[in-house]
């Protein structure tokens, strides 16, 4: 496959060291701020500096339809998908009113509706095809339609670079993704459907048992060849997933913090790290989805969320709910006194 892996450079321990002793110095009992404390500590290493700060943010949300949506396991219909890129676009969906909110730049990018949003102006066109194929049934991509959609996800990094962005976001929209999510994680994490399927846009328990089915006769369909990481991703995986992939792998190449969204993310996140570990002392939580597989993926990453709040809507607005807490962070590392600078003696 023609697709090279960027470089990744670990953070900068000489800035992880120099907020770990500014926040040894600041005036509080150590420890007292808890998790605000090593994700201030985080963050100043991966943006080598010893002071960090999130407050430009790029929110990148990858939108594309999957054939898997034929075999009915999504609660809504396909064309939805369409619709709510337009909704992306007109500033009613729920990131669009958190991007406004926070100040963040959000764009959202086309990688392979069944049909183009062509009235919608501002979408960015980045397709790999009308849609993925019934992965039930074949492949759900060939390989240059795989390269295709890696490369959106690479270019909307180096967008979020060129503009001088302190840590990237990436959301998702398309109908079914939820099961070609499932479906991925299964294949890399060698788990039953049934740990990892749940309700996605609102299936019942019905629902979510045929959901399972698909997935497992998928599963036998595509098993000699769910070996490798790009291999499952061409068989199982949706465009925007795979934009996702390279946008997160990009971003850590570019030495920029990338903050994970819930069940579909993750499972981008996943992949992203099967392909290249090092992938992930770039990556921050945001929250614990309501799906139920998503506990398992995210253990499988060693990850430990900021937030738990029962958020299941993807879109990227779990990561977007968490930046209030990430600024929070480092403003108290930026802005606290030392005991020096307060006068207040530690010995």
């Amino acid at each position: 496959m023609i697709w090279t892996l960027p470089d990744i450079l670990p953070p900068c321990h000489v800035s992880r060291m120099q907020a770990l002793q500014r926040q040894s110095q600041l005036t509080k009992p150590p420890g007292s701020l808890g998790r605000l404390e090593a994700l201030a500590v985080s963050l100043a290493a991966m943006q080598r500096r010893a002071k960090p700060a999130v407050d430009k943010v790029w929110i990148s949300v990858f939108a594309a339809d999957h054939g898997i949506a034929e075999e009915g396991v999504s609660a809504f219909p396909q064309a939805v998908t369409r619709m709510m890129v337009r909704n992306f676009m007109q500033g009613g969906a729920a990131i669009s009113v958190l991007a406004r909110h926070f100040d963040a730049k959000l764009e959202v990018v086309d990688v392979g509706l069944v049909e183009p949003v062509n009235d919608c102006l501002g979408v960015v066109l980045a397709r790999a095809g009308n849609g993925t194929a019934n992965f039930a049934k074949q492949a759900a991509m060939d390989e240059t339609q795989l390269v295709a959609a890696l490369s959106a996800g690479v270019e909307a990094a180096h967008r979020a670079g060129a503009y001088g962005a302190e840590i990237f976001l990436g959301g998702e929209m398309g109908i079914a993704n939820t099961t070609s999510a499932t479906a991925l994680a299964c294949a890399l994490l060698n788990a039953e459907p049934n740990l990892l399927a749940g309700p996605g846009t609102g299936l019942d328990q019905a629902g979510i048992a045929h959901k399972c089915t698909v997935i497992e006769q998928a599963l036998r369909l595509h098993a000699e060849n769910l070996h490798e990481p790009l291999d499952i991703l061409s068989r199982l995986g949706g465009f925007e997933i795979a934009a996702l992939v390279g946008a997160y792998l990009q971003a850590a190449s570019l030495g920029m913090p990338v903050l994970i969204d819930g069940f579909i993310s993750t499972a981008a996140a996943l992949l992203a790290t099967r392909l290249h570990p090092a992938c992930a002392d770039w990556l921050i939580f945001a929250h614990r989805s309501a799906e139920p597989g998503h506990r398992l993926m995210l253990e499988a990453l060693a990850a430990q969320p900021i937030l738990d709040i029962s958020m299941r809507l993807g879109e990227g607005s779990g990561a977007a709910m968490a930046l209030p807490i990430l600024r929070a962070a480092c403003v108290l590392h930026d802005n606290m006194a030392t005991f020096a600078e307060a006068g207040i003696p530690i010995e």
